[in-house]
C-alpha cells in the first residue's frame, strides 16, 4: 500500500474551504477479504466521491472525524517461548524475511505493533520455569538466584532483531506463575501466592523490567497475572480480585513508584464474564492510582463487558490481550467470529489493542508444557516451511491498515453490519465493515456533508481508506 503523507503545515480552515472540491473525484481504496474462499486481501477498483445533489440516502452512517475516542495501541500476539524458539531455528534468510513480513510497514507486509510476552513459562513453552527457581523448601527474599538465562537462547535475541525491524513495537508481558517457593502448594499448577511474599514478587517484577530494559527490551505494561481465575493450566495461579487488589495497592503499586519503573500495570487479563473482578480493583482509591486499565479475554462472557468497566471508570484503558483458535476450527466461522468480537467489537467496545494468541507452533501443535494447551494453533505453523493460519489473517486484517497511534471515529449508525472506523496517524480515514449474511448490503456513509453507498459483499470483510 503506498501511503500519501499529509501535510503538517496545511492550514485547516483553507482546508474546509475546498472541502467540495477535494471531495469530487477523490479515489478510496478498497480491498475485501473472502474467507470462505480464503481469498484474503483482495484489492478491488477504487471508488469515487460523487458531488450530485441528488444522491440522497436516508438514515446514513455519520462519519465525523473530529468525533474521536481511544488512541489504539496495536495488533498482534503472544511471542511465546516456544513461539521464539521455532523462528530462531529458522535459517537466517528464512527468519529475517518472515519477521519483516510479520513487523514490517511496508506493502505486503502486517505491520504488527504490539507484542505480550509471559514473565517465566506459559503453557506454550517445553517446559516450566520461573526467573527464579530454587530448590524446595528454600526461599530467596534477596532474589539472588534472579536470572533470564533461559531466555537468551531464543526471546531475547528474537525481541532484539524485532525492534531493529519496528524500534516503537509496545511489549505487554504477564506471568503464569510466581516461583513455586512463593505459593500455598510449592507447585507450578494452581495454588495462591503467599501474602508473605507480596513484596519479594513485587521486586521480582521491578527486576524482570530492570534486566530487560539492560538487554535493551522496555516492557511497556504488565499485567500480574495471566488468568487469575483459571488455576488448572501448567503453569498458573489463581489470584481473586481481593488478592489481587491488595497485590497492587499496597506492593506492586508502591515498589514501582519506589524504584521509578514507568511500565504501566494492568489488572485482570481474563475473561469478558467478571467485569466485576476490574471495577472492584478500580473501585478502591488507592489501588486505582496505580493502574493504567483493564485486560481482557473472551473465552467466556460477552465483549460488551468492557463497556460496563469504562462505564463505571471513564478514566482507565481497556486492553484485548489474548483470544486463541483451535486446530479443530473452521477457517472462515473462527475468522468471522473473531473479526466480529476481537478485533471491531473490542475496539467499538474501547480497547486499544486486539491481540491473538500464540504466534508459532510446530506440527505438533507445540512446543506445549506438560499439561499445556494440546489444541492451540498458531497463526503460523513452521514446519519444512511456513504455513499461514487463520489467526495471521485475523490480526493481518485489522494491522496491515490501523497502524498504532490511529484514533477511533465514534460513529452515529443504524447499519446492523459490524462496522469500525478510524484516523490515521497519516491523516487517512480507515473504514473496517463485515458481512456475515450471504448477500450484498449497500451502506451508505456521510463525510463532509456529502453521501457515498459503499456495496459490501456477502461473507466479507472490507477496508476502505482515503484521505481525510
Amino acid at each position: 500500500m503506498n501511503e500519501v503523507k499529509a501535510n503538517p503545515k496545511s492550514n485547516w480552515m483553507l482546508f474546509m474551504l475546498l472541502i467540495p472540491w477535494c471531495i469530487y473525484g477523490q479515489s478510496i481504496e478498497n480491498w475485501v477479504s473472502f474467507p470462505k474462499n480464503k481469498q484474503m486481501f483482495q484489492k478491488m477498483p477504487n471508488l469515487s466521491w460523487s458531488i450530485d445533489k441528488n444522491d440522497i440516502h436516508q438514515n446514513p452512517i455519520l462519519l465525523n472525524p473530529s468525533n474521536l475516542d481511544q488512541t489504539i495501541d496495536g495488533f498482534g500476539y503472544t511471542l511465546t517461548g516456544g513461539s521464539a524458539h521455532l523462528i530462531q531455528a529458522l535459517a537466517s534468510q528464512e527468519k529475517q524475511a518472515l519477521l519483516q513480513e510479520l513487523f514490517g510497514n511496508k506493502p505486503n507486509q502486517i505491520g504488527i505493533s504490539v507484542l505480550r510476552l509471559s514473565i517465566g513459562a506459559s503453557d506454550m513453552d517445553e517446559e516450566v520455569f520461573s526467573y527464579d527457581d530454587i530448590a524446595l523448601q528454600k526461599e530467596d527474599l534477596k532474589l539472588q538466584h534472579f536470572s533470564l538465562q533461559k531466555e537468551k537462547k531464543a526471546l531475547i535475541p528474537l525481541l532484539k532483531e524485532i525492534l531493529r525491524i519496528n524500534p516503537n513495537i509496545k511489549i505487554f508481558a504477564t506471568p503464569w506463575s510466581p516461583p513455586t517457593w512463593m505459593k500455598d502448594n510449592q507447585e507450578s499448577k494452581g495454588g495462591k501466592l503467599l501474602s508473605k511474599y507480596y513484596e519479594v514478587y513485587a521486586r521480582y517484577f521491578v527486576k524482570y523490567i530492570q534486566e530487560m530494559k539492560h538487554e535493551g527490551i522496555v516492557i511497556h505494561a504488565i499485567t500480574p497475572q495471566n488468568e487469575p481465575l483459571h488455576p488448572g493450566n501448567n503453569p498458573s495461579l489463581l489470584m481473586t480480585a481481593e488478592d489481587q487488589l491488595i497485590f497492587i495497592r499496597d506492593y506492586l503499586g508502591p515498589q514501582f513508584q519506589k524504584d521509578r519503573i514507568f511500565t504501566k500495570i494492568i489488572c485482570y487479563d481474563h475473561n469478558c464474564d467478571k467485569p466485576d473482578y476490574p471495577i472492584t480493583i478500580l473501585n478502591d482509591p488507592e489501588a486505582r492510582k496505580y493502574v493504567d486499565g483493564s485486560a481482557f479475554h473472551l473465552y467466556n462472557g460477552d465483549i460488551k463487558a468492557l463497556a460496563q468497566v469504562r462505564t463505571k471508570h471513564p478514566d482507565k484503558n481497556l486492553y484485548f490481550t489474548e483470544q486463541w483458535t483451535g486446530v479443530k476450527g473452521d477457517f472462515y466461522g473462527d475468522f468471522m467470529w473473531h473479526i466480529k468480537n476481537v478485533v471491531i467489537g473490542s475496539l467499538n467496545q474501547g480497547a486499544k489493542t486486539a491481540l491473538e494468541w500464540n504466534l508459532a507452533n510446530d506440527r505438533n501443535l507445540g512446543p506445549h508444557s506438560p499439561g499445556g494447551c494440546t489444541e492451540c494453533l498458531g497463526a503460523i505453523t513452521i514446519d519444512k516451511g511456513i504455513q499461514r493460519n487463520v489467526a495471521y489473517y485475523i490480526i493481518a486484517q485489522a494491522s496491515t491498515f490501523i497502524p498504532a497511534g490511529s484514533k477511533r471515529i465514534i460513529l452515529k449508525s443504524s447499519s446492523n453490519l459490524p462496522l469500525v472506523a478510524f484516523v490515521r496517524p497519516d491523516k487517512k480515514i480507515c473504514l473496517l465493515i463485515q458481512n456475515e449474511g450471504p448477500n450484498n448490503q449497500k451502506i451508505p456513509f456521510q463525510y463532509l456533508n456529502k453521501t457515498l453507498e459503499l456495496d459490501i459483499p456477502g461473507s466479507s470483510v472490507s477496508t476502505f481508506l482515503f484521505k481525510l
